[in-house]
């Protein structure tokens, strides 16, 4: 099995229920494919870089998984099939990209107050 992360974008006209139920379809898609979900985070509502359909802002979310390659085909299907997915982008993990995503989880990367002021003394 293969190390995968996904990132999506939602149409920001749905109510918050919707936009958690349209995620749990896409996390169902790859758990009836056999797949294991390592990470699965919404980081909201953010600002595009440049308009989608219209739209200047969409809801952000990101899966980790472990899959067979075949199941990024059924994936981005799914993906092309939902009219509530604006843009999303699928990329395979090598062993530094996982190592990185575990320690980001972890918190290794938040710097704090006393970093930044002891940085500059």
């Amino acid at each position: 099995m293969k190390n995968y992360e996904t990132v999506f974008i939602l149409n920001p006209v749905l109510s918050e229920d919707q936009m958690k139920d349209t995620v749990k379809k896409f996390v169902k898609v790859l758990t009836d494919a056999k797949a294991e979900v390592v990470n699965e985070e919404q980081w909201g509502l953010r600002k595009l870089a440049y308009p989608i359909q219209h739209k200047s802002t969409g809801f952000y979310n990101l899966v980790e998984f472990k899959a067979e390659p075949g199941v990024i085909d059924k994936l981005e299907t799914e993906y092309r099939r939902d009219e509530a997915v604006m843009r999303f982008l699928t990329t395979s993990l090598d062993k530094h990209a996982v190592t990185y995503n575990e320690r980001r989880r972890k918190g290794a990367f938040k710097k704090d107050k006393k970093t930044k002021e002891e940085a500059v003394a």
